[in-house]
Parts: structure tokens; sequence; C-alpha cells
């Protein structure tokens, strides 16, 4: 039996129409209307309606969480179960729900909270960067307050984040070949989102963490893990810590997956694990006719 692993994605994932096609299902159907309860606003209208509402953080956030846990619901419901699961960021609440360390309701509500937070921060700037000296960017940002490698997605991709000064000046120190700056108002993954994970971290202790079902392999530390306070330490540690995104990638490896899945919307993940991990096949599972055909099964519409 082929080892396979589930991997979630984050922000940046969001296409118009995503999660239309779910709706023939019943599982969906529950799902979106326990989510219309919560939110108060619909994740289907959002998801058909434009891009730059979709892609605001207050919307973007909980649409890829529903959508992602319901595709991990149908695989589950087919008897689908991988060796170990992973997120991006975002993509680790539903990581953590697919695994059966949060239920549904709870993820959502702490990614709603967090979409806030991080909706209402402000002051920080965020540019990924591509083709640079890997050395020399680590020397530069040893050397300069108020910036991080906030992203380590590849060997050729980082994200860094903190305050406009601190990021204009590294980005002036080290040669890089392109430079993308992320349409965001916060130093995300940064130590100046310390006052957001302090407020954050009163909501996620109030939620009641199970020890997984399935490892996890966190952000902050890309290491299976199973046992709930680890689980929940963990993800308290995630929104003024580093994506360790490559380390996750050579994790899988070295576990000897042989199929990383990609739950979710886009192909973000898999690309990148094709890059630091090659050999690993690489499947996308983001819409119902993905999970029909990975499982052989027609779905009844209801």
């Amino acid at each position: 039996m082929t080892k396979t692993a589930w991997v979630f994605p984050g922000q940046g994932s969001q296409i118009v129409g995503m999660g239309v096609d779910l709706l023939e299902t019943a599982i969906a159907q529950e799902r979106y209307q326990q989510a219309e309860e919560i939110l108060g606003w619909s994740i289907l209208d959002c998801c058909k309606g434009e891009l730059e509402i979709l892609s605001k953080t207050l919307y973007t956030q909980p649409c890829l969480y529903v959508i992602s846990a319901i595709l991990a619901d149908l695989l589950h419901e087919k008897g689908q179960r991988p060796a170990v699961m992973a997120g991006h960021s975002l993509g680790e609440y539903a990581a953590l729900y697919a695994a059966g360390s949060i239920d549904f309701r709870a993820g959502l509500k702490l990614v709603q909270r967090r979409a806030e937070l991080m909706d209402e921060a402000s002051g920080g700037k965020m540019v990924a960067v591509m083709g640079f000296d890997r050395s020399a960017l680590d020397a530069a940002i040893s050397t300069l307050p108020d910036v991080v490698l906030a992203n380590d997605n590849h060997a050729d991709q980082i994200v860094i984040s903190g305050s406009p000064t601190a990021v204009d000046a590294l980005l002036t120190s080290v040669k890089v070949k392109r430079t993308v700056p992320l349409k965001v108002s916060g130093a995300f993954h940064s130590p100046l989102m310390a006052q957001a994970a302090h407020e954050f971290g009163a909501v996620l202790q109030s939620v009641l963490f199970q020890d997984a079902q399935v490892p996890v392999i966190a952000n902050v530390e890309p290491t299976p893990a199973a046992d709930a306070a680890t689980l929940q330490e963990r993800l308290m540690q995630q929104m003024t810590g580093p994506v360790r995104w490559r380390e996750i990638c050579f994790a899988l490896q070295a576990m000897g997956i042989e199929e990383v899945i990609e739950v979710g919307p886009g192909k973000v993940l898999t690309g990148l694990v094709k890059r630091t991990a090659p050999g690993i096949k690489l499947t996308q599972m983001g819409t119902l006719a993905n999970v029909m055909a990975y499982t052989s099964t027609v779905y009844t519409q209801v």
C-alpha cells in the first residue's frame, strides 16, 4: 500500500469558484451550513464572487479551511488514511482537523479569529524572494533587527517579514533575482505579531485538543507529533514563528513518503515538494472530480 502524506494549502491558493462543485455531496452541504452559522456569511457566495473580495484575509482563510476540511472528509468517507499530515501556515488548521485533533467548528472559530487579527495587523511588510545566495541572505538577516525569514519554502524561494524599513534595508544589502511584495499589512510569522499572538493565545487555550489519529508535522517544528499538548503548543507558536516548509519536505522524504496529496485548491505545495524532494508522486485533490477519480467512487447527488 502506498505511503501517503496529505498537505493542506494556505492563503494564496484561493481561486474563484473553488468548492462550488462539492455542494453535490451531503458532507459539504452540512459543513457549509455549519460554517454560515458560525461566520454569519456564506462560504459559497464568497467563493462565487469577486476575487478581490475572496482574497481578503477575513474571507480567504475561512473559505480555504472549510473547503480543505470537506475534501478531507470526503477522502475519509471512502477509507483513505495517510501516514502523516502537514499544512502551510493556515493549512495547519485543516491538517489538525483532518487528523482528529480539533473538531470542525472549533477549528473554524480559531481560523475566523486568526483571520480577524491578521486583517487588523498593520505596520509590517512581507516580500517573496527568489534567486539568492542563501548564506549571504542568512547573514544579512542575522545583523538586521525587525526582519526575519518567515517562510522557508524551498532552496530558491523564501518570504521575509518585518518592518518596512528593515525589509527594504535587507533587500538593498543582498543580491536577489526577483522580489514580489505580498498584499498584506502585517509582518506575519514574525515577532512583530506578538501582540496578535497573545490575543489569539487566549482563544486557542480555550479549545480542547485531542491526540491526533494521524501524526501532524507543524510549521514551527517539522517533526511528526500526535500528542494533543504538543500540537496545541506548536500551533500557539505559529503566528510569530516561521513556516519551515522546506524542512517539512525533507521530513516527508525521510519518512519514506511515496505520494503527497494536496488536499485543497491549487498545486502550490506539491510544486514545492517537487523542487525539494523529487521522486515523490504528487496528486492534487482540489475538486469533487479529483476525489471521485482517486477513490473510484461516484457520489450520489442529493
